[in-house]
């Protein structure tokens, strides 16, 4: 029979591994295969469209992440009692959550304000900062799971 804990963290795993999963995907595959085939007036178009989705996705995989994680925390006796490796995941979690906030609600409208009106020079711009925040993310979720793999040996 599967625990509520064990449940959590599979929900959680589960999440973090399609947000973090997600991000590799647009960012090393998704968008160069774009810049390869597409002109500007198609790829930022459809660049913005497919971000747009993912963020909606990604906004429940966060929820589920930080959500199942404090959850996790509860039933082990709280922040007091986890191991630091698990201070160190929630932190990093959160700065990841922010940079999302970011992109989310702040660089992904200008890119689709910028692509309504066929700014591409604009779009481009916004893109390009938003590749940025994605790629910073990425690395920042692969420190996460390399905290949690390290910190379950200790």
């Amino acid at each position: 029979m599967l625990t509520p804990y064990a449940a959590l963290l599979i929900l959680h795993l589960l999440a973090a591994a399609y947000w973090v999963g997600g991000m590799a995907l647009m960012h090393t595959v998704v968008r160069p295969t774009a810049v390869a085939l597409l002109a500007p007036p198609q790829r930022l178009p459809f660049l913005s469209a497919a971000l747009g989705r993912f963020f909606v996705y990604a906004g429940v995989a966060i929820a589920v992440v930080l959500l199942s994680g404090l959850a996790m925390v509860e039933i082990a006796g709280g922040f007091a009692v986890v191991r630091r490796s698990v201070h160190a995941m929630f932190g990093l979690g959160l700065v990841m959550a922010a940079i999302y906030a970011h992109l989310r609600w702040r660089l992904h409208p200008r890119l689709r304000r910028a692509v309504d009106v066929q700014d591409w020079a604009g779009a481009g711009a916004q893109l390009g900062l938003i590749r940025q925040r994605v790629f910073l993310n990425l690395w920042l979720g692969i420190a996460v799971f390399l905290v949690a793999v390290v910190g379950r040996m200790g």
